[in-house]
Order: C-alpha cells, then sequence, then structure tokens
C-alpha cells in the first residue's frame, strides 16, 4: 500500500518536482532526457560509434549528433526504418551514417554491426521480453563505453533488485504505471492492454534502478555515472569483463561433466 501511495506520488509533476529538488540536495545527479546530447558529445569524438533503437520519435538524430561531435564512423540500428525524416537529414548533411535494419539480441545483426567504442541506447531495454539478453548483445558490440537510457520504477523499500512484468495485467494494475500524467502519452501494453502485433513497441519490464545496475554489472559493464529520475535512469558504463559467461562443453567434456555430477550425487530436482 505505501508503494503504490509512492508510485501515485511521483507521477504527480508538482510532488515529482519537489522530489527532484530533495534528491538534489541529498547529492545526487539528476537525469532528463534533454541531458543526452551532452553525454554524446564528451564520449563520441575520435570513436566509432552505434546508436541502438535509432529511429522512434527522433529518426536517427543521436547518430548523426555524434558524426557531428567526432564520432569516426557511426552505425544507426533499429528494428524498423530508415524513416524518410532520416533520409532526408542523411542526404542534407552529406552524412555517412550507416543505417542497419535489424534485431540487435540477433547474431546475424550483431555480426553486421561489428563492434563499436560507444555504443547508445535509449528507450529500447523496458521495450525488450529478456533485457538481460539485450544487455549482453550490447556488451558484444561494445568495446570501450555504453550510454543507457531506459525507462525504471522507483525502488522498493526492503526489496532490492525488484522488477514488474507488464504484459496481461488488468487495467487496474497498468493504471499504476501509466504515465500520462507526467507528459508520456501512450505505452502499449499500459495504455492499453498489451498487444501481441506491436511486438517491442509494448513496455515490458519495470526495473528498479538497483535491478538495472544489477542487469548491466552481469552483463558486463561497471556503472560509472548515473542520472537519477524518479521513472528513468540514464548510465554512463565501462565495457569490463562480464560476470556470466556460460560456455556449451564439447561432447566429450560434457560426459565428463555429467559423470562427474552423478558421482556426486548433488543433482537433485528443485
Amino acid at each position: 500500500m505505501l508503494y503504490r501511495w509512492k508510485v501515485r506520488s511521483l507521477k504527480r509533476p508538482r510532488l515529482n518536482l519537489l522530489w527532484r529538488r530533495w534528491r538534489a540536495k541529498q547529492g545526487d545527479v539528476l537525469g532528463s532526457y534533454d541531458r543526452l546530447p551532452e553525454f554524446i558529445r564528451n564520449h563520441a569524438p575520435g570513436k566509432t560509434f552505434a546508436d541502438i533503437g535509432c529511429m522512434w520519435g527522433v529518426n536517427g538524430e543521436y547518430s548523426f549528433l555524434a558524426e557531428a561531435a567526432g564520432a569516426t564512423a557511426v552505425t544507426a540500428v533499429d528494428v524498423f526504418g530508415p524513416t524518410p525524416e532520416f533520409e532526408d537529414k542523411r542526404h542534407a548533411r552529406g552524412s555517412e551514417v550507416r543505417f542497419v535494419l535489424g534485431d540487435i539480441t540477433r547474431a546475424d545483426t550483431l555480426d553486421e554491426i561489428g563492434q563499436a567504442d560507444v555504443v547508445f541506447c535509449a528507450g529500447v531495454l523496458y521495450h525488450h521480453p529478456s533485457p538481460f539478453d539485450l544487455l549482453v548483445a550490447l556488451r558484444r558490440i561494445c568495446r570501450e563505453t555504453l550510454i543507457l537510457r531506459t525507462s525504471t520504477i522507483p525502488e522498493v523499500r526492503g526489496l532490492p533488485n525488484a522488477a514488474v512484468y507488464f504484459p496481461m495485467m488488468d487495467a487496474e494494475a497498468r493504471e499504476l504505471w501509466n504515465l500520462k500524467s507526467l507528459g508520456l502519452l501512450h505505452q502499449a501494453g499500459i495504455s492499453n492492454e498489451f498487444q501481441p502485433q506491436e511486438g517491442y513497441g509494448n513496455w515490458f519490464w519495470g526495473l528498479t534502478p538497483s535491478c538495472l545496475e544489477s542487469l548491466l554489472k552481469t552483463a558486463g559493464f561497471r556503472v560509472d555515472f548515473r542520472a537519477t529520475e524518479a521513472f528513468a535512469h540514464t548510465c554512463v558504463c565501462s565495457a569490463v569483463a562480464p560476470a556470466l559467461e556460460h560456455h556449451l562443453p564439447d561432447q566429450m567434456s560434457a560426459r565428463r561433466l555429467a559423470e562427474q555430477i552423478s558421482a556426486a550425487g548433488i543433482a537433485r530436482p528443485a
């Protein structure tokens, strides 16, 4: 009950503003969507750059911004497009931004993208049914730095790493997560019922900040900077050794492992 009150309160613009002022006094770095160009300009110069999820509502604008900031090569990636607006901008600027149509979690898309020094991904993570797989894919193409912005939900006191799965909620449960009061006019799968035909357009996950950071660490990122908002976070991360990397053994090694497990008697149904 207290948590629901907390979420509803933070959805009120005036209380949200008071929360931001309070968090600033606590020493937190406050974030906003408008700060994304700042982060790109800080990290793109002299680096190769990949923009994952580059089209929706921005038509590749962050890819062009990275190119203008001095990125040596820019790859823009999305599951739809390129839009006419993107093509017009590319032509008008004489841009060399390369567009890749593909799903970042597919091996063929990863191969086509290759690797980039800086990877930028905004407004994508919560749209994917498997956010860990998406972060692992981002780590595979990232040599140095990940700039990630994603929707989040407020922290749950006493329950670190909590998350909420949005699909299949009833209308009353979805209403708690409807952010129309803060200016977000439509959230597929929250403003309305889950829309199978919308695919990744649906909102799948509400991750708490602690859950987001743990996922990033598990996928192979160190969080160096975090800008806080009530319902979003921006993280700048360094690519490090993944905390989890399972390798499928060959046939001979697999048989030896099976024999060891059987001999130890540790395999019990959970």
